[in-house]
């Protein structure tokens, strides 16, 4: 791995499901035209990179393909990057899940008064947090492995929310909500990967910035 090497991990513009505040997990609903203006607008205030790296699922994949356009850049699709499997919770909204599964989500009124900080309950078929951690490593090494040999280049990783809390919770951060457009640096200084800063590539004086809890 080369001294200074970096790795900027972008969620996708909005999708149509994000619009419509349904969990998606990876189901592949497209982007909404919001979402695509928001990627030609996060594209000119992208730094250069030396690699591209998307999702297989259509909201990263074209999110990710208007990204690399100006800097003439080739999209590899990496299915390992692509979101958490949502499990029973994919399709449906938050007032879906209250009634359907109650008690799962932190902010639910059947939860026990003084439980919202234990967190969401997995519902059947939601992918572990090791098992999509893992997979995020192995798709974030083999970009990485590109850029040997290039000290200070960067390689963009065109993904998900939850893929993204996953690794920034392997790295020591704390769950912050990300923007679509927002990006969190990985840095790598030759023995091993820190958290480097969280990246908006929206000016919000100018785009419409959209912020979707669900995964």
């Amino acid at each position: 791995m080369s001294n200074g090497s970096r790795i900027l991990l972008v969620r996708h513009g909005e999708s149509t499901w994000n619009a419509t505040g349904r969990w998606q997990g990876q189901a592949d609903p497209p982007l909404t035209d919001r979402g695509r203006d928001q990627a030609r607008s996060a594209a000119a205030r992208l730094p250069p990179v030396a690699a591209v790296v998307a999702s297989d699922l259509q909201r990263a994949r074209e999110t990710a393909l208007i990204l690399a356009e100006p800097q003439e850049r080739a999209v590899t699709v990496d299915e390992v990057l692509r979101e958490r499997d949502a499990g029973a919770f994919s399709g449906l909204t938050r007032a879906d899940i209250h009634a359907r599964h109650p008690g799962l989500l932190p902010d639910d009124p059947a939860r026990a008064p003084g439980t919202e900080g234990d967190g969401l309950v997995p519902p059947p078929g939601w992918e572990p947090d090791a098992t999509l951690a893992r997979r995020a490593w192995e798709g974030i090494e083999r970009l990485a492995a590109t850029l040997d040999g290039t000290p200070g280049s960067t390689g963009l990783v065109v993904t998900h929310s939850g893929l993204i809390y996953a690794v920034e919770a392997a790295l020591g951060g704390k769950r912050h909500r990300i923007a679509n457009l927002e990006g969190r640096e990985l840095r790598h200084d030759g023995r091993r990967w820190t958290l480097g800063p969280r990246r908006l590539l929206l000016d919000p004086a100018a785009d419409e910035v959209t912020s979707p809890d669900q995964l």
